[in-house]
């Protein structure tokens, strides 16, 4: 039997069709729009995922036979804001997890409604991204639009919706939410109250492994498939790449360095970071997890090369790199404003230690080491939290680069194992598909008998030695430059005439 995972991305929607003994039998993508009608601000239109998703099965079944395929699944980008009137019609473009606008609103939950409050209950507290403070600013902002509101779903849940007509979401998808209950892995009646909606308007929840229902007969017929295909609930994107690279069990460690890079610790047992810098989350296989997220990783590196230097050619520009943990250039990777652990909107990339003898390369280099640096920030955070990390897996496109890996190695003094497959979340998907219709008996038996690594990369002493030093230096820089950047933003704000006040209720 076939499983297909979709990994509905920022930019693009990846799909993967796998079989039963977990071999990849074909990719395919397919890209979409994603709109900045404001500074800070980010939106999609969920109509552009669902055409791409039928295009992309299309494209991903050619060929095959599709009496085989038995389920589908999801992984998807977290936190993003979708809301469908009483007809079913999307009200609004999606306001994504990137969308910096909710300023305002996090500081009222974090400030007036207190940290001590949100983490009691829902286990974080709020972050720009976050699902909560948006519907905030939509009653606040847009209040026609907040009043037609019938259903509220996260963006991979809406594909779920247009496939099967079940209004649903997985436990590791709601968590970053801030309107789940995670420790009880249920909706928050006190978090409803206070965004002014009500339970009714969320979905149903459900385990990331569980099927919540079948293909509706005309989708079915659209794509040649069987009306009896499965789909399963599906995973948050790095839950479901946890999953694929088989970062399932207790202590076990995925670092994700894609458009944003993560770090994902996996827990049999609920925690939660005494400060919240990370985030205490459901995990894809029934248990937790926690983690730290950076708005910019990858993404800095694309910005860096085609933006500024205007080259597609990365690996070239990285080969001109040498003296690792030598250079005296550094790199604030606050493109979008941070989530984790400075969780401020307001931070903004920087480069400083620039001299005459500086160049091209030096500032590449500059670029690799400051998302590193900004790994072992969190890495550092979860040091804090007792918990023991000696080694990591590794995925997202940043992955493919040897240099970066290497870098990331030392600067973490982390043994970093690279999986054979470089899938990522729609593997993950795949696989949660499959346990969904019963081929493994759960997600650990499936990521045990899928999973394998191909190589291991090692630190070595003298340049993490170096590295140390490096780093030391690179973690006074964001608390030298944050009061800058605080005026800067406020500047930009009384320039465009947008609001600064906190109190949004």
């Amino acid at each position: 039997m076939f499983y297909a995972g979709i990994d509905l991305g920022t930019s693009s929607v990846k799909l993967l069709l796998m079989d039963s003994e977990g071999k990849v039998i074909n990719t395919v993508s397919e890209e979409y729009p994603v709109y900045f009608p404001k500074p800070g601000w980010s939106e999609q239109n969920p109509k552009d995922w669902y055409e791409s998703v039928i295009k992309g099965m299309a494209r991903l079944l050619d060929g095959i036979d599709k009496s085989k395929l038995a389920g589908i699944s999801f992984g998807g980008q977290m936190h993003g804001l979708v809301i469908l009137d009483e007809d079913d019609k999307v009200i609004r473009p999606c306001i994504l997890w990137n969308d910096g606008r909710t300023k305002a609103e996090c500081e009222y939950l974090n400030e007036r409604i207190g940290k001590t409050a949100l983490s009691a209950y829902t286990a974080n507290i709020a972050f720009a991204g976050f699902t909560a403070p948006k519907i905030m600013w939509l009653k606040k902002n847009e209040p026609e639009s907040f009043k037609r509101i019938k259903k509220i779903m996260l963006p991979k849940d809406y594909l779920a919706y247009m496939l099967t007509g079940v209004f649903s979401t997985d436990v590791s998808d709601a968590s970053g939410t801030l309107l789940f209950d995670v420790k009880n892995r249920c909706w928050s009646k006190e978090m409803c109250e206070i965004c002014g909606i009500t339970i009714e308007m969320l979905p149903r929840i459900y385990e990331s492994y569980e099927c919540i229902g079948t293909v509706m007969k005309h989708t079915a017929d659209l794509l040649g498939i069987g009306a009896n295909v499965k789909v399963a609930a599906g995973a948050g994107d790095n839950a479901a790449a946890a999953v694929a690279t088989g970062t399932v069990g207790d202590g076990k460690c995925n670092i994700s360095l894609g458009t944003s890079g993560t770090i994902f610790i996996s827990s049999d047992k609920f925690s939660v970071d005494e400060n919240n810098c990370l985030h205490s989350f459901c995990d894809a296989n029934g248990r937790y997890h926690l983690m730290g997220c950076m708005l910019s990783a990858a993404s800095c590196n694309k910005w860096w090369m085609e933006d500024i230097l205007e080259t597609d050619s990365y690996e070239e520009e990285q080969s001109k790199i040498e003296n690792l943990g030598e250079n005296h250039v550094y790199f604030l990777p606050y493109l979008m404003g941070e989530r984790s652990p400075h969780n401020n909107p307001n931070a903004r990339g920087t480069f400083i230690g620039m001299s005459m003898d500086t160049t091209r390369s030096h500032m590449t280099q500059a670029v690799l080491e400051g998302v590193a640096f900004a790994f072992r920030d969190m890495l550092e955070i979860a040091k804090k939290s007792g918990i023991n990390v000696e080694r990591t897996k590794v995925c997202g496109g940043g992955a493919k680069s040897r240099k970066w890996i290497k870098i990331l190695a030392n600067v973490l003094n982390l043994k970093i194992d690279i999986p054979k497959s470089e899938e990522g979340p729609s593997l993950g998907a795949a696989i949660l598909a499959a346990t969904a219709c019963g081929e493994y008996k759960n997600v650990d038996e499936a990521v045990e008998k899928i999973i394998k690594i191909k190589e291991t990369i090692e630190p070595e002493k003298e340049l993490t030695d170096r590295y140390q030093k490096q780093y030391e230096i690179f973690r006074q820089i964001y608390p030298a430059c944050k009061e800058i950047f605080d005026k800067m933003s406020l500047e930009t704000m009384c320039a465009c005439g947008h609001r600064t006040e906190t109190d949004v209720v």
